[in-house]
């Protein structure tokens, strides 16, 4: 299953004080802070790179991978993309965490 552009506009739109972008990739999307990838939407869920700031923030139990194979993200649920404080937040603090672009 792909995900919508319906998703894509509502995470942006959460997040659109910031220097978001995406970029698709088959058939889903990555999510991007300035040059850093922290994230992919994927079957219409927005997962986010594991750091030290997501297991503060939300712990282990959100762990999931985006796709078969892929190593575990932090699954954000309905509730915490609504809450767009939080999700700012989060994608910032995570963001901070990644290594810049080489």
């Amino acid at each position: 299953m792909s995900t919508s552009k319906a998703t894509v506009e509502r995470i942006l739109a959460q997040l659109e004080q910031l220097p978001i972008r995406t970029r698709p990739m088959f058939g889903e999307y990555g999510i991007y802070f300035d040059d850093k990838i922290f994230g992919i939407i994927a079957d219409d869920i927005l997962f986010v790179k594991k750091t030290l700031v997501s297991d503060g923030l939300v712990g282990d139990s959100q762990d999931a991978p985006p796709y078969p194979g892929a190593k575990p993200y932090v699954r954000v649920t309905d509730d915490q993309l609504a809450d767009a404080t939080w999700l700012r937040t989060f994608v910032i603090e995570t963001a901070g965490m990644l290594p810049a672009k080489k």
